[in-house]
């Protein structure tokens, strides 16, 4: 058996992975430095916490789709994830919440785990749509207790500036839902103030969010001053590589998604998004008007893109596994230890995706 670049939390050890009863049982090797050798790396998997879509499929198009998304996402390396909603009717959210509180409970072969539904809408400002429906709404307690008997919301978007939200806000994060902010009009203070009572996190950290001015700080502000977590998409067409160090240097804890569509890992064309109508070209997806609609974004490629604007390997793979799995709380995701679970990623000296490993699960890739 050959010998790899194993990434652990306490440093690079060059050696053996084994895993049984799909954890990890134990890693053996020395401590090392990749730059000394020419063998190839193994990662923690990736876990992606904005998924809308992938392999032709949309989460809002119903259970049909669920395991051709999570196996799309597993061929590039996403060994868990949040199926993540579009703003909708109330009805149809109730629906395809019922639907994926039926799916987590179980994981199809060779597909990604689902661990949970981000809910991005419709909570958010009908004026910072970005490309979400316009079925925004101000949120209601009730509502959302409701919606969490369906299934396991592990995080749901919201616009703090709303009347009522930064009260929600504390009411859900009690419960231990994580509320992040975004689609928001929102000034600097109105930020921060839902930080204090109990928001954690940002959504697609620069994107439908108001921006940074120096006399006006904006949602962007309030999360570069003061977020310990935030997601951000580094496609570089979302954002800008400057931006994204100036999101380093600020957020310890950033970490990347996707925010994929239907379009993922599919040729140009025409796609659906929710109730919207996408295209991809020119390695992006849009509405009709040009507005960004998601990403086909992969998050093998994110490491790539991470490591190509000077971000260090082991780091780029925190930022895609530990720091996520840290977000939601999960201890036995995200790393590469004894008793977590066998999610590795497998890659060549290019950082091209070679192996995949879901809860000890060898999938064959398609596409390598």
């Amino acid at each position: 058996m050959s010998d790899f670049n194993i990434l652990t939390p306490d440093g690079w050890i060059c050696g053996q992975l084994q895993h049984r009863n799909g954890r990890v049982s134990s890693i053996q090797g020395i401590p090392c430095d990749p730059a000394d050798n020419d063998l190839p790396y193994l990662l923690p998997g990736f876990i992606d916490l904005h998924v809308h879509g992938g392999g032709g499929s949309d989460i809002m198009e119903g259970a049909e789709g669920f395991a051709t998304i999570a196996r799309t996402h597993l061929r590039f390396g996403t060994t868990s994830m949040l199926a993540t909603t579009m703003t909708a009717p109330a009805a149809e959210i109730r629906q395809i919440l019922g639907q994926l509180g039926e799916y987590c409970e179980h994981r199809p072969s060779a597909t990604a785990r689902v661990l949970g539904v981000h809910l991005e809408g419709p909570y958010i400002n009908p004026g910072k749509l970005g490309a979400q429906p316009n079925h925004a709404h101000a949120a209601l307690l009730g509502e959302v207790e409701d919606y969490l008997r369906l299934a396991p919301i592990k995080v749901i978007t919201i616009a703090p500036e709303i009347a009522g939200h930064v009260e929600l806000i504390s009411a859900l994060a009690a419960g231990g839902v994580r509320l992040q902010i975004g689609h928001s009009l929102g000034s600097y203070e109105e930020g921060v103030k839902a930080l204090e009572a109990g928001a954690t996190s940002f959504t697609h950290l620069y994107n439908a969010m108001s921006a940074l001015h120096h006399r006006e700080p904006g949602i962007v502000g309030a999360a570069l001053a003061h977020a310990r977590y935030a997601e951000l998409i580094p496609d570089l067409l979302h954002v800008h590589p400057g931006a994204i160090r100036v999101a380093l240097r600020a957020i310890p804890c950033l970490y990347c998604v996707t925010d994929s569509t239907a379009a993922t890992g599919m040729p140009d064309g025409e796609y659906k998004l929710g109730s919207h109508t996408v295209t991809k070209c020119l390695g992006g997806v849009r509405l009709a008007d040009g507005t960004l609609a998601g990403s086909t974004l992969t998050m093998d490629q994110a490491l790539r893109n991470l490591v190509k604007i000077g971000v260090p390997l082991a780091e780029a793979s925190q930022r895609l596994s530990q720091f996520p799995a840290e977000y939601l709380g999960i201890a036995d995701r995200g790393r590469l230890q004894t008793g977590s679970w066998a999610d590795v990623v497998c890659l060549d000296r290019d950082l091209k995706l070679t192996g995949v490993m879901v809860e000890g699960e060898t999938i064959e890739l398609e596409n390598a």
